[in-house]
């Protein structure tokens, strides 16, 4: 049970401009020992509350008496009534009650309903790669809360800037971006930390240059040493050193894609004053991308260009 048992994690802070909470005992501790949140910036608070309840209340925890909950937030403030604070505990609770495995829902859901992303309808975005790496095979899966600023670059094809007559900086430079690497290699917090600066710096392949007003954060976690204590982790089993490198590519090519899907994913969204953030034009992007010669995404990851 990944809620019961803490899980090697890091934090790698792009640009600080954020409220996210229990960052700093991540980076002392090196684990992460709840759920993460995500949600609206003013409504970290509740959300970080309802972390704390529902960790409280499960079986075997009558005796706990410290919780570092873990929330991400972006600020959605254009379209939504975020002065309201209109997320609650109960409705954090009630999603990790109803949480479950399978396909994850994209686009303008969760906490990336009023979110705006490189001049578009921003929100939730995934992606995954499974690699192989010292003779084994693992997983690694990305998921991002889209909602900064700058010029839509796709697969290199300056695609903002072809969309002449368009706001295509986003007007959204103090937004933010949330995202969560998960993996099932065994890695060490140290490792970990070196994953979650990769997943960082794949914003800028998307077009983004970390504006002033962005909170720019990555949190990445292993589930490699679930059903073991990790003080007493093999330290043969870590990867490490040359090990990372599949890692740390499959983490950039997820979160770069992770982005783009929670563009392509997105609907038109009207919310605050009548105010509306329109989804991308995926014809448009399509055809610039196609007189750019830049649709097959293979070439680039198999000859690493």
């Amino acid at each position: 049970d990944l809620f019961r048992e803490k899980v090697p994690g890091a934090v790698f802070v792009g640009n600080g401009f954020g409220k996210a909470a229990g960052i700093s005992q991540i980076g002392e501790l090196g684990t992460i020992e709840t759920p993460i949140a995500l949600t609206s910036t003013l409504s970290v608070p509740e959300a970080a509350a309802a972390l704390i309840e529902y960790i409280l209340s499960r079986e075997g925890n009558e005796d706990v008496l410290s919780v570092n909950p873990v929330v991400g937030e972006t600020n959605d403030g254009f379209l939504n009534d975020i002065r309201g604070r209109h997320v609650t505990r109960g409705d954090v609770i009630e999603a990790l009650r109803t949480a479950s495995a399978g396909p994850v829902a994209e686009g303008s859901v969760g906490a990336g309903t009023g979110t705006r992303c490189l001049g578009f309808k921003g929100g939730i975005g995934t992606s995954s790669r499974m690699i192989e790496s010292s003779g084994r095979s693992f997983t690694v899966g990305v998921l991002v809360q889209s909602n900064f600023g700058g010029m839509l670059t796709i697969n290199g094809a300056p695609v903002g800037r072809e969309m002449k007559g368009r706001s295509v900086t986003g007007g959204n430079d103090g937004g933010s971006c949330i995202i969560i690497v998960a993996t099932d290699a065994p890695l060490s917090s140290a490792s970990l930390g070196r994953v979650a600066k990769r997943a960082v710096f794949a914003m800028a392949r998307t077009g983004s240059y970390y504006s002033n007003g962005s909170g720019d954060y990555s949190i990445a976690f292993s589930t490699g040493f679930l059903g073991s204590r990790i003080e007493e982790k093999d330290p043969w089993r870590l990867l490490g050193g040359d090990g990372l490198n599949p890692i740390f590519l499959a983490v950039q090519e997820a979160t770069e894609e992770a982005i783009y899907n929670s563009l392509f994913r997105a609907t038109t969204v009207c919310g605050r004053n009548g105010r509306c953030a329109e989804a991308i034009p995926i014809d448009e992007v399509v055809e610039i991308c196609r007189r750019y010669g830049v649709l097959d995404f293979s070439k680039r990851f198999q000859t690493g260009k």
